[in-house]
């Protein structure tokens, strides 16, 4: 018996269908090695020397691992293809005590691919391993390193780390370029022109033949100047331009561009598209889903033309397979696109356990194909009207032949201008003049944020989904309505690390450590040298910012006495940013809410009494500090004494709809923690 390896147990299910009895196939559950959590585990003074130890929770696994091992004619270890996947190979290797292991690796997993891979094995790519490595330690010492310092001179709780402070930086950034905004008013003029009984509009484009600009007229008064001008005027069509038009097809997914589209198609957070996208893989739905590569193989450009041409007929078959370059700085270790295994596996006909799986499955499957099938065409029109010196310009454009829209859905709307001629004069309906006023620069969402980090080259395709859950984990950013807002907390960290620690939080310094990373992956650079030259100017610059810099947020007097005892409350800064505490703390450990202000936080009373509390004491409206913080929940005002806690309604309803659903669910039992209930037991 052989045994293989793989990281997860669905990626062993269904690898096992394709190897026969001979073989055993096992799963990892992910890295069986890892830093410890408990103190830095790196050696700064010996070459950056990392202790791996064996986390308690994989220990059961690594001893079924050995024995499996001993019994067995030979290890395959067959875990991912790029720098994380190598580095669990490595760690198994080392762990089992295998000298010579045998590495197979493939970008999806059917039966094909699987044989493929067993048939050419090949050595551990070490390169890659020191690569993963140098990210893990460097990852490690500015983590370890740098959340102590915010902790003494900010507030305990808090974290650095050498990528999400990027990100959060970004964010802050956009925040400041919104508050500093100031609006600018332009104008612009649009005439509505009637041709065979059809009404079409016309933009304001050039005066005395100089193109405007979107600021070339400045408020109502030159608006109406130019209207009045134009009263009587005849408007004569002066030029028309008609042509046919070509749209290509975007390419397939990367991982960064699967994240951007399924937060803006299908409103999935970048970690659930990558949970869901990591189920389809390791089902032998698709292929790997961390990629930066646009790449596509023969056979599945080959299967696809079939495919086209046998459902949708010739016209929507490329004669020969559309090819895409890389665009991304990064692009070097990833193979393959992200497409479907099989193009004949259509969302219909294919068994997907979640309704969510199916949704990004299908936007998988349809971009692949779209990237396949001819280009969309169009014809257009440009119509040029004069009067004086003064020159309209309308656009319009009506599909031709849909291509590739067949497929990939999007909006087009359609501009119809009725048939003209040159020399034509025009009755003219209507000047609109309309005012407009510049707006501030949007705040990020998943997918602008992921679509930034990509362009400036920070971060790697494993790394985007990990970043935002971070900085919105640590209440360093929060979401509404699928935009992020930077927090109090998040600004303080920000600002702090800019002004000691600049280079951690610039995105060129940060790229170009990427750069040096993928040298490391290429082999051409040994990894210590990259962590020393960062490691020693940095470890200089914490000794000195440790001596010099002054706590940030000392606390703060205030004249509201503790109810609990007595004594004055004072200001504090935490993770959350500003609360109320006692000043006899740590005896009396009474605490409460305040607003960015320094408000007490008003908590909304329903009028609902607790059906728990024996006091019959409020229900009030509160914020959650815990795993879910930020999120808003209906609890007892005695907590915690008394810890009753039912979730709030979605936002949006009246008042009048909140109390009635919130008097309903606190008719039904509440819903406790079992590590709360034994607490209360205590």
């Amino acid at each position: 018996m052989r045994l293989v390896i793989v990281e997860s147990p669905t990626k062993a299910k269904t690898i096992a269908k394709f190897l026969g009895p001979e073989y055993r196939v096992e799963s990892s559950y992910g890295h069986i090695r890892d830093l410890p959590k408990s103190k830095l585990g790196v050696d700064v003074d010996h070459d950056f020397l990392p202790g791996y130890v064996i986390p308690t929770k994989a220990r059961k696994v690594v001893a079924l691992l050995k024995k499996l091992t001993a019994k067995s004619d030979g290890v395959v270890l067959a875990s991912d293809e790029d720098r994380e996947g190598e580095a669990i190979a490595w760690h198994l290797a080392s762990a089992l005590g295998l000298e010579k292991p045998q590495r197979i690796v493939f970008h999806e997993i059917t039966k094909s691919a699987i044989d493929n891979a067993m048939a050419n094995p090949r050595d551990l790519n070490l390169a890659l391993v020191d690569a993963q490595q140098a990210r893990r330690v460097l990852d490690r010492l500015v983590g370890y390193k740098l959340s102590p310092f915010l902790w003494k001179k900010v507030a305990k709780g808090l974290s650095a780390g050498r990528v999400q402070s990027v990100a959060l930086r970004l964010v802050v950034d956009r925040e400041h370029e919104i508050r500093s905004f100031i609006p600018q008013e332009y104008w612009s003029l649009t005439a509505h022109f009637v041709a065979d009984g059809k009404e079409f509009e016309a933009a304001l484009a050039k005066i005395n033949g100089e193109a405007l600009d979107k600021f070339a007229i400045h408020n109502e008064a030159e608006a109406a100047k130019i209207v009045k001008a134009l009263e009587g005027g005849k408007f004569v069509v002066a030029n028309l331009v008609q042509k046919e038009s070509r749209k290509n097809p975007l390419p397939p997914f990367i991982t960064s561009t699967l994240q951007q589209e399924g937060a803006k198609r299908l409103g999935f957070s970048a970690k659930k598209t990558m949970m869901l996208a990591q189920r389809l893989y390791e089902s032998g739905h698709i292929t790997y889903m961390r990629t930066d590569s646009v790449n596509l193989s023969r056979e599945s450009v080959a299967a696809a033309r079939d495919w086209l041409a046998d459902n949708f007929g010739a016209t929507y078959a490329l004669p020969a397979p559309r090819l895409f370059k890389n665009s991304s700085k990064l692009a070097q270790e990833a193979h393959e696109a992200v497409r479907p295994t099989n193009i004949g596996a259509t969302t219909d006909s294919i068994a997907l356990a979640e309704p969510a799986e199916r949704k990004l499955y299908d936007l998988i499957w349809r971009r692949f194909v779209a990237s396949q099938m001819p280009q969309a065409v169009f014809d257009t029109v440009s119509v040029d009207i004069t009067s004086g010196q003064y020159l309209f310009r309308a656009n319009g454009a009506t599909m031709k032949f849909d291509g590739f829209l067949k497929v990939w859905l999007q909006k087009f709307e359609e501009h119809s201008i009725p048939e003209l001629a040159v020399n034509q004069i025009l009755p003219l309906k209507a000047l609109v003049p309309l005012q407009h006023m510049t707006e501030p620069p949007p705040r990020y969402s998943e997918a602008s944020l992921i679509k930034t980090l990509e362009e400036y080259g920070v971060g790697r395709p494993s790394t985007y989904a990990p970043i935002i859950s971070v900085i919105l984990a640590r209440n360093y950013v929060r979401r509404e309505q699928r935009r992020f807002f930077a927090t109090e907390i998040g600004e303080l960290v920000t600002k702090v690390l800019l002004e000691n620690f600049p280079k951690i939080v610039d995105v060129a310094f940060t790229a170009e450590m990427e750069k040096k990373l993928d040298t490391i992956a290429d082999g051409e650079t040994p990894w210590v040298g990259v962590i020393r030259d960062f490691y020693d100017p940095f470890a200089v610059l914490l000794a000195e910012k440790y001596a010099a810099v002054e706590k940030v947020h000392p606390e703060e007097a205030t004249n509201e006495i503790c109810e609990k005892c007595g004594k004055p409350m004072v200001i504090k800064f935490g993770r959350f940013g500003k609360f109320l505490a006692c000043s006899g703390f740590p005896e009396c450990k009474n605490t409460k809410s305040l607003t960015a202000s320094g408000e007490r936080e008003k908590l909304e009373n329903p009028g609902v009494k607790c059906p728990k509390c024996k006091e019959g004491e409020a229900v009030t409206k509160r914020v959650n500090r815990g795993r879910a913080r930020g999120k808003f929940f209906w609890g007892c005002s005695r907590y915690p004494d008394c810890d009753f806690a039912t979730w709030e309604n979605p936002a949006g309803k009246s008042a009048e709809q909140l109390e009635k659903e919130l008097a309903e669910a606190l008719a039904k039992p509440p819903k406790v923690r079992a590590s709360r209930q034994k607490k209360s037991q205590k």
